[in-house]
């Protein structure tokens, strides 16, 4: 009998490197995920997203992001897909961390995002799971550059961008919110700019996920 992994591959992708842990978004996580982001991600005047979705009032943010995350399962393709991961500390959801790509394919390349709850914030979790999962992107599963994004104004995201290598490229103007201008700072990452750490991966699931996103075992 088929299982969801078998079905939707993402779903048995599995990562570990010491305390991190990173597992395809399933059911059951996003729930945990849910929780999380219920519980708080910013302050309230503050928004570090593109996309304000974490501004959403009590129980319709849960809601949210549970359609957010079935919407992009229900459209992934190897031309345009979003592979969400969740992202655990000692077992515990602490927050996601994804990569957008579109005719990947061709390009081998897409745009890296994440979050984690505030609880969690101030603690170098988010480095080390940016490190992890860009050593996935580079090491199993075929890509060859990463580029991410962040506000001028949210100065942790960049920090944690310049130590994982991320080089500055070109500044954006952006609306953040209704009548509200901010500006972007592109990063890109390369295989030779790439600060990795010392903590061996464990990596199942990925020949899956390559032939899920067009590359076979590339």
């Amino acid at each position: 009998m088929r299982t969801a992994a078998d079905v939707y591959p993402p779903f048995g992708l599995r990562v570990v490197a010491g305390p991190i842990e990173m597992r395809g978004l399933t059911d059951e996580l996003l729930l945990e995920l849910c929780d999380v982001a219920e519980r708080g991600i910013h302050d309230p005047d503050e928004m570090p997203f593109y996309v304000p979705w974490s501004s959403a009032p009590a129980g319709e943010l849960s809601r949210n992001t549970a359609q957010y995350h079935w919407g992009k399962r229900a459209t992934f393709s190897p031309d345009d897909f979003c592979l969400d991961l969740a992202v655990l500390v000692d077992g515990r959801v602490v927050g996601a961390q994804g990569v957008a790509a579109r005719n990947f394919p061709v390009t081998r390349t897409g745009e890296t995002g994440s979050w984690l709850g505030r609880e969690f914030q101030g603690r170098g979790i988010g480095t080390a799971m940016r490190r992890v999962f860009c050593a996935l992107l580079f090491d199993h599963l075929g890509f060859e550059e990463i580029t991410s994004a962040a506000f001028l104004d949210n100065p942790a995201s960049l920090g944690v961008s310049r130590k994982v290598g991320y080089t500055e490229t070109g500044v954006t103007r952006v609306r953040r919110r209704e009548g509200e201008l901010a500006r972007t700072q592109g990063l890109l990452l390369t295989p030779g700019t790439f600060v990795r750490d010392d903590v061996p991966l464990e990596v199942t699931g990925a020949a899956a996920v390559r032939g899920f996103i067009g590359i076979g075992d590339a």
